[in-house]
C-alpha cells in the first residue's frame, strides 16, 4: 500500500482588521449616510477616515451588513462627532451607537 502525502495546510482567515491607534469608530452604516458623515465632520475640522471592506469596482452594490462602512475619527475628537450624530438621530436613544 502507498504512504499518503500530508495535505497542504490549509489558508488561515484574514483577521479583522485592526483600527489605526489614536481613532475611534464613530459608528457603523451603508456607503451613503458614511460619505454624508465624512462630509459633515469635515466641515466642522474633525478629519475622517471610512474603512469598509467591499470592493466596489467589482461590486457595485452591496446587500445588508457587507456594505457597511466604519467611520473613524481622531480619538481627541470623538465626543464632538458623538455630539454632531446625537444632533442628527431621529430617535437618541436607539440610533446612537455606544
Amino acid at each position: 500500500m502507498p504512504t499518503r502525502r500530508k495535505a497542504p495546510p490549509s489558508p488561515k482567515l484574514a483577521a479583522e482588521p485592526q483600527i489605526e491607534r489614536g481613532l475611534r469608530e464613530v459608528c457603523r452604516c451603508d456607503r451613503t449616510e458614511a460619505l454624508v458623515l465624512k462630509g459633515l465632520f469635515e466641515s466642522e475640522g474633525i478629519p475622517t477616515l471610512l474603512r469598509s471592506r467591499v470592493a466596489y469596482s467589482v461590486y457595485p452594490f452591496s446587500v445588508g451588513g457587507q456594505g457597511e462602512v466604519i467611520v473613524l475619527v481622531p480619538a481627541s475628537q470623538a465626543a464632538l462627532s458623538r455630539r454632531l450624530l446625537f444632533r442628527l438621530a431621529p430617535n437618541p436613544a436607539t440610533s446612537l451607537p455606544r
